[in-house]
């Protein structure tokens, strides 16, 4: 049977720049403010999201995320999701990938973790548990989190091994948009990494 109308869409929203950010520092739990670039691009992030329907937005709690999303006009709507938290790094909070290869050469993220932080078989459990709330919404959803749990959120909307999310590189204050092709059976990516309504910085991804 067709279905009789487009599917609704998952937006995803990477926080805007912290410090952190900017330096390249794995930042987990450390509950960083936004810079002050960070809030202004927040607040082009709102200008990009403008005038599309959301019937559910949800936020990590952490400072970062929130602050984000109250700057992009989201407040009054946000429901706090604790499943949305940025992976725990452990040992590796705060660390640069390049000082993490110095003691630990060919260490992968998404396949081996984080020393008393998280596996990530805990994060895909987490983003499974979001992704079962979302296609429960009869509407567009807004998410907003951080890079790396992100991109093992769309690892998993697509039905691919958490290592893949390696692939799927986000900026700060990005929007991407995830979908189907023709029915709910054929998940897709129908937007990446959209940093187009941003001022440009130093910031990386």
């Amino acid at each position: 049977m067709i279905e009789s109308k487009t599917p609704p869409q998952a937006y995803i929203a990477r926080h805007a720049e912290t410090a952190w950010s900017l330096t390249g520092q794995h930042t987990g739990i450390t509950d960083l403010p936004l810079t002050e670039h960070g809030e202004c691009n927040a607040r082009r992030l709102g200008d990009r999201l403008q005038g599309i329907d959301f019937e559910k937005v949800y936020s990590s709690p952490l400072l970062r995320a929130v602050t984000t999303c109250e700057l992009a006009g989201y407040g009054p709507t946000v429901e706090i999701d604790a499943d949305l938290v940025e992976w725990n790094y452990g040992k590796y909070e705060g660390l640069l990938t390049a000082e993490i290869l110095a003691e630990r050469p060919g260490w992968s993220l998404f396949r081996d973790g984080c020393p008393d932080g998280e596996s990530p078989q805990h994060v895909a459990e987490r983003a499974a548990r979001v992704l079962s709330r979302i296609r429960g919404v009869s509407g567009n959803v807004l998410l907003f989190s951080s890079g790396h749990f992100l991109r093992v959120l769309t690892a998993h909307w697509l039905g691919i091994e958490t290592l893949y999310a390696k692939c799927f590189m986000l900026s700060t204050a990005s929007v991407s948009t995830l979908g189907y092709d023709s029915t709910r059976k054929e998940p897709a990516v129908l937007l990446w990494n959209d940093i187009h309504h941003l001022l440009t910085s130093k910031s990386s991804s």
